[in-house]
């Protein structure tokens, strides 16, 4: 297959996958393609659709150009198309970001953090004790609702959290974790 042919319909998937983001699913635009490629239907919907996978996870995750590479590795491409799926990213990363945010989510999300330090400095049966307690109240908002939650833990507690939570997110971003996530989804 021709560098020209491939990146021609490499593009042309890309933006047929940026089309749906933004307006959804057309079987019209599917069945031009097809006709044009002279394939079935599915297969370019298919096609359409890993790619727009492939597209939305790295822009989800931010990827930089020597990670995405390592992630299109595994799926056995040629280094042309590996550079041609590499350029269409870089064109379009934050586009499809820019979509992804206007996106409802159904997940809550961080609104703020009001936080107090208490100490307890003393009681009737120790007189010398300190017993430093820290109170958060987090807000959260899903659309136009909120929701709030207190949490109460000791400062060694929340250090020890803050350490788990950055080993694990650090964790996420090493390359084989990716490769055992693209394999369960």
């Amino acid at each position: 297959m021709s560098m020209c042919f491939l990146s021609s319909v490499v593009g042309e998937f890309g933006r047929i996958a940026l089309e749906f983001l933004r307006r959804g699913t057309s079987p019209k635009i599917y069945e031009g393609a097809a006709r044009k490629l002279c394939v079935p239907v599915e297969m370019v919907h298919h096609g359409v659709e890993g790619l727009m996978f492939l597209m939305t996870e790295s822009s989800k995750h931010m990827m930089s150009e020597v990670d995405f590479l390592d992630s299109v590795l595994v799926l056995g491409f040629s280094e042309e198309l590996n550079q041609i799926l590499l350029q269409l990213y870089l064109q379009h990363h934050s586009q499809i970001r820019s979509i992804l945010s206007r996106l409802p989510s159904n997940l809550p999300s961080y609104h703020s953090l009001e936080w107090r330090l208490d100490v307890q400095l003393a009681s009737r049966s120790v007189r010398e004790q300190v017993i430093p307690m820290l109170t958060m109240h987090l807000l959260l908002m899903r659309g136009c609702d909120s929701s709030s939650k207190v949490l109460q833990t000791d400062p060694s507690t929340l250090l020890h959290l803050i350490l788990t939570l950055e080993a694990a997110l650090a964790a996420m971003k090493t390359s084989h974790s990716r490769r055992i996530l693209r394999n369960i989804k």
